[in-house]
């Protein structure tokens, strides 16, 4: 809407001064089309500006300083051409050598802005220009990936009011949700148009801004990767990285970006069990080793169960014996309440009072579980 008003006012602004100036001229023939072809360009320049897409503030920019930079070589051009033209007595007419002005300056003008633009990325010398960085002023944005929109669990923590930045979906990653929404996979179909309903939620949420930016990250090509584009995004900004992806966030650690894991936020509120604490699972299936039993937890929590091979379907009281806490998640090993273990055989290696040995805890083998990618939605 201000746009719309700041487009109106230009014109009539505009309209205003040529309808002045037409009043005090002697409105001749050349007068009234001097008011036509103001008028004209006025509405030229507006449809011009309406029509344009939009462009990022460090390519305009760009455009500027290159526009700015050609005009100083031109002014110089003009000197020397003026000079040349006399030293040597070319006898050039005043219209010719006007002309050849006007020709050498435009295409000064577009060598300069054309460079400027193809490299702003790389000159790192030259004042402000240089980093066309973007300089963010009070709390740092967070940045989401792909993966955290689809997973939906960002807007469940959006409501409870916990972000107090703005939250900012680059377009780039936008694009990708929609690629997934129209893929030929119908689970990928699905995640993509879950990941879509949840940034609408976001941006129909009150106690969060979302802002959808158009801006590409710098130095970096339109074919490369959605998490290399993220990762130089972040940076750009000075934002922080929002992801569940593991490896794009070793990567950005690598890099410097400071990454929001949500798996770590939802592992940090989930309840400390302590060994020897009694809880109560159901066990679903069997585990990596034949005496074993895995359930869940209401929370998501996966639970090992000594013993618990022979208990599958069924709701048990199990001990706590220890509890492993990863990026991907935590789980949770113990031995079933009453010592009953199934009549299997103890896993190689074990003791026979059930003790650690060589990589396994209480005849468990943590290391399949622990060394398990992480899960990517």
């Amino acid at each position: 809407m201000l746009l719309y008003f700041i487009r109106f006012l230009f014109f009539l602004t505009a309209a205003s001064v040529l309808l002045v100036g037409l009043n005090e001229t002697a409105k001749s023939e050349q007068d009234i089309k001097v008011f036509i072809v103001g008028l004209a360009i006025c509405i030229i320049t507006i449809i011009t500006e309406w029509l344009t897409p939009k462009k990022s503030l460090s390519a305009l920019a760009g455009v500027f300083f290159g526009l700015l930079i050609g005009i100083l070589i031109s002014w110089a051009m003009t000197r020397v051409i003026e000079m040349l033209n006399e030293i040597y007595n070319l006898q050039l007419q005043e219209m010719t050598l006007r002309m050849i002005i006007w020709m050498a300056g435009m295409c000064i003008c577009y060598l300069t802005i054309s460079i400027v633009v193809r490299t702003k990325d790389d000159f790192r010398f030259v004042i402000p220009y240089l980093e066309f960085s973007r300089q963010i002023k009070g709390l740092r944005p967070l940045v989401l990936d792909t993966s955290v929109i689809i997973d939906g669990r960002i807007a469940d923590i959006a409501n409870t009011r916990f972000f107090d930045s703005p939250l900012i979906v680059p377009r780039f990653v936008l694009n990708e949700l929609q690629l997934i929404a129209d893929s030929a996979d119908k689970m990928k179909r699905n995640r993509g148009r879950r990941g879509l309903d949840m940034l609408n939620k976001l941006q129909h949420n009150p106690s969060v801004e979302v802002i959808v930016d158009d801006t590409p990250p710098p130095g970096i090509e339109e074919k490369a990767g959605v998490d290399q584009k993220l990762v130089a995004f972040s940076k750009n900004c000075n934002g922080r990285l929002v992801t569940n992806d593991y490896n794009l966030n070793k990567v950005a650690q690598l890099r410097g970006v400071d990454v929001v894991n949500i798996n770590d936020l939802a592992n940090s509120l989930k309840t400390v069990t302590l060994p020897g604490e009694t809880m109560q699972v159901k066990i679903i299936r069997m585990g990596e080793d034949q005496r074993q039993g895995v359930g869940y937890l209401e929370d998501g929590t996966m639970v090992v169960v000594e013993g618990g091979n022979d208990r599958i379907g069924q709701m048990i009281n199990f001990t706590v014996t220890s509890a492993l806490q990863t990026s991907a998640g935590r789980m949770i090993f113990g031995k079933l309440e009453d010592g009953s273990v199934s009549s299997s055989p103890a896993p190689v290696g074990a003791s026979a009072s059930g003790g650690a040995s060589n990589g396994t805890e209480n005849g468990f083998r943590r290391n399949n579980y622990q060394n398990r990618p992480p899960r990517k939605y």
